[in-house]
């Protein structure tokens, strides 16, 4: 249990701890940590563990820089825009402490590789932003008997917990099965507070050194809430559900859980096409009338929320293009035109952001 020169004065805050000391900083200089999404929550969850001294980090994503994640994800900056996020990440993170090793997989973690994956470590943190990764690094962190914590984000308010199996409730006793798609929005579409992932990274980051020390009390069986907007902190127990799927049933989650998508839609090629042909159509735009001020394609204004009150005039089988920012209220809007006897509705897929980015560059994005 020696350290080098180089280690006692980088970690020396740390040493004074009497919960860390030689002991504890031994342990987070044999600790391994996988960080599954190095966006937003990745970030100061990174940042954190590469400074606290966790001697191996591993990084999942398959993502690329955009000069949109500038705002949160305060890994990159302006030269790493398209670069691979695990690359800039590494460098950035040997940057700040080359005294660690940073493993990169740039891959999505997926069904097929995610117990190869998790099982190479001691804790799992959970920074994705989807649904289906989720699920499937708590049924493997079931598995394989790996802490996992948790943390997700949108808008003003963040959530976390720690999972930990046979100690505790997991995942999918919270939440058993996904909601439909369309009913999840994500940063991209229902936008972030830049500063909200940087807390909640933090916690994470706190969660998973507390594992690793087996100090404190960890989050087990309670769900952190925060509210940016009012600064204030909740938190709910979670009791282990007896008949959850996961931890109790071993019924594991897989992608096709989440059901698919069976709405028409076109994409912004065609649609593009369709609009220079002069073909008749309706177009509406399912969103708030702020995002309308941001850029739009000249649709008709119709929130998702007031489309019940408002259907369409006209005859029922005229073609009708709904979109909103990214897909998903789109996906929602045309459903329930489908559902109202509106039979030639498609959805523009990737909502006005893809028309941004494939055809008309001009638009401001947001």
């Amino acid at each position: 249990m020696t350290f080098t020169d180089a280690e006692l004065q980088r970690y020396s805050r740390q040493f004074s701890l009497k919960e860390v000391g030689v002991e504890g900083q031994a342990r987070l200089r044999d600790a391994r940590v996988l960080c599954v999404g190095a966006g937003g929550l990745g970030s100061p969850i990174l940042y954190y563990l590469a400074a606290a001294g966790v001697g191996q980090i591993g990084i999942v994503d398959d993502d690329v820089v955009d000069v949109s994640n500038l705002q949160r994800q305060i890994l990159y900056h302006e030269n790493n825009v398209g670069q691979a996020k695990v690359i800039a990440a590494k460098q950035q993170l040997l940057a700040l402490n080359p005294l660690i090793t940073v493993n990169t997989y740039r891959q999505r973690l997926q069904s097929d590789n995610a117990d190869d994956l998790i099982r190479q470590y001691d804790v799992i943190i959970d920074g994705c932003d989807n649904l289906t990764t989720r699920y499937m690094i708590n049924d493997a962190c079931i598995r394989n008997r790996k802490p996992c914590v948790f943390a997700s984000i949108l808008r003003f308010e963040g959530q976390c917990s720690v999972f930990i199996p046979e100690q505790g409730p997991c995942y999918r006793c919270l939440f058993p099965e996904p909601p439909p798609p369309a009913m999840v929005p994500n940063c991209a579409q229902a936008g972030v507070l830049g500063v909200l992932p940087g807390l909640m990274g933090s916690i994470q980051a706190t969660e998973a050194i507390k594992l690793i020390l087996n100090k404190g009390t960890s989050l087990t069986g309670r769900l952190l809430i925060v509210d940016a907007l009012t600064m204030e902190f909740r938190q709910l127990k979670v009791p282990r559900k007896t008949h959850c799927p996961s931890c109790q049933q071993q019924q594991w989650f897989t992608p096709p859980t989440v059901k698919e998508n069976t709405m028409k839609e076109i994409s912004v090629e065609a649609f593009h096409a369709l609009r220079n042909n002069n073909t008749p159509h309706l177009l509406l735009d399912i969103r708030e009338p702020y995002e309308y001020t941001i850029c739009n394609l000249g649709g008709k204004l119709l929130s998702l929320d007031s489309l019940p009150d408002s259907l369409p005039s006209g005859d029922k089988d005229q073609l009708i293009i709904v979109h909103c920012k990214a897909g998903p209220r789109g996906v929602a809007a045309a459903n329930y035109l489908e559902q109202q006897g509106y039979t030639n509705v498609f959805n523009l897929r990737g909502g006005i952001l893809a028309w941004i980015k494939q055809i008309d560059n001009s638009l401001m994005s947001y």
